[in-house]
């Protein structure tokens, strides 16, 4: 072996050194910040807010040669875990193990966490209601299929804030016990990842079964029952379940991501670069859209996001759920929404938080 090998090694041996003594003094630091909030009786042990300025600093430092992802998701598990020696968080998501949403929520927040699967979107809200999470993560558009209504219809009436944004990138594996493409006579997968394969399933497997379940995770356990089925799911269901991936990413775009959101009871300061929801009923009237989206253009705001929901309080009469760029404290979104509580029936703020990092 080389001189010069073994000195690079040696330099390797005494960076990891340092960098593990920094990461313990970091964990020394958050059990001080455990204790003073505790004198202080400060019970807010994340902050949303803060830790999306750390990741921005983090990859606005970044020179290279890891990239601004990597360099984040790195910083964001050292977050983590210091975050745990201050408190162990659950984290209610869409069960059960192995779905995306479970690994957006570990994206979001590190790994040093406790994920609490459940069983439906409306048992993710109930389990943070109650405060048996502390957070929960539930899927809320995807951008090949559009945007999931059953979280949309929660928050009509739900009090629960929007405390984050994740996207995340999805790929899609076609999965079974054998690993060979013979053997399946059938598929189990999640609607939207059903519509989201269409077009390699049309061409790859023309007039095979397939059977709509509630998660791409359930879609795996069925697969792993039944030596003729096969799931469409992600990596993780692959490892968590023991199935064997038959043909990697098989969705039909490429840039195929989805976008969920963090709900919690704390509303969140501003971040510096954020987004507002809302949620707005409008009079069925003449004019009653462009009354209620006046103001959001008036006052330059950026609209990123409209949807449109049965208000349940009568036929025809719907509610509007609304992205808008910037804080609700930011002076423009503040009067932009005193304007639209003038024009609308009703405004109900569902949540200002930070714009997704990464």
């Amino acid at each position: 072996m080389s001189d010069k090998l073994n000195n690079l090694r040696e330099t390797i041996d005494a960076l990891d050194e340092q960098i593990q003594a920094l990461i313990t003094q970091r964990a020394k630091v958050a059990e001080q910040v455990a204790q003073a909030k505790q004198v202080s009786g400060d019970n807010v042990f994340y902050r949303a807010e803060r830790e999306a300025e750390v990741l921005r600093k983090v990859m606005e430092r970044n020179r290279g040669p890891l990239t601004d992802e990597e360099m984040a998701r790195l910083f964001r598990e050292i977050m983590s875990a210091c975050l745990a020696v201050e408190q162990v968080m659950n984290i209610a998501f869409l069960g059960p193990e192995g779905t995306f949403t479970q690994a957006a929520a570990l994206k979001h927040f590190g790994h040093s966490i406790k994920t609490l699967p459940m069983a439906s979107i409306a048992d993710v809200f109930r389990e943070v209601e109650s405060g048996a999470a502390s957070y929960g993560v539930v899927p809320v558009e995807n951008s090949s299929e559009g945007v999931i209504t059953h979280t949309l219809d929660e928050f009509m009436r739900s009090s629960l804030k929007i405390c984050g944004e994740v996207e995340l990138r999805i790929h899609h594996h076609l999965q079974n016990r054998s690993g060979r493409l013979e053997d399946i006579k059938k598929i189990y997968s999640h609607q939207q990842s059903l519509a989201q394969c269409r077009k390699w399933l049309d061409t790859h497997l023309p007039g095979m079964p397939l059977h709509d379940v509630g998660s791409n995770a359930q879609a795996a356990e069925m697969a792993v029952a039944d030596n003729e089925a096969a799931a469409i799911a992600g990596e993780a269901a692959a490892e968590i379940y023991g199935l064997k991936i038959v043909s990697s990413s098989i969705e039909d775009e490429p840039d195929n991501t989805t976008r969920f959101l963090v709900i919690g009871k704390r509303a969140t300061p501003a971040s510096g670069r954020d987004k507002t929801s809302l949620l707005v009923y409008a009079e069925n009237k003449p004019g009653a859209l462009y009354a209620m989206l006046e103001p959001i253009m008036r006052n330059g705001l950026s609209m990123t996001r409209i949807e449109s929901r049965p208000s349940r309080q009568g036929m025809w009469n719907y509610v509007f759920f609304i992205d808008i760029e910037g804080h609700a404290d930011d002076d423009n979104v503040a009067k932009a929404l005193e304007e639209l509580s003038q024009t609308a029936s009703m405004v109900k703020m569902l949540g200002a938080y930070p714009q997704a990092v990464l």
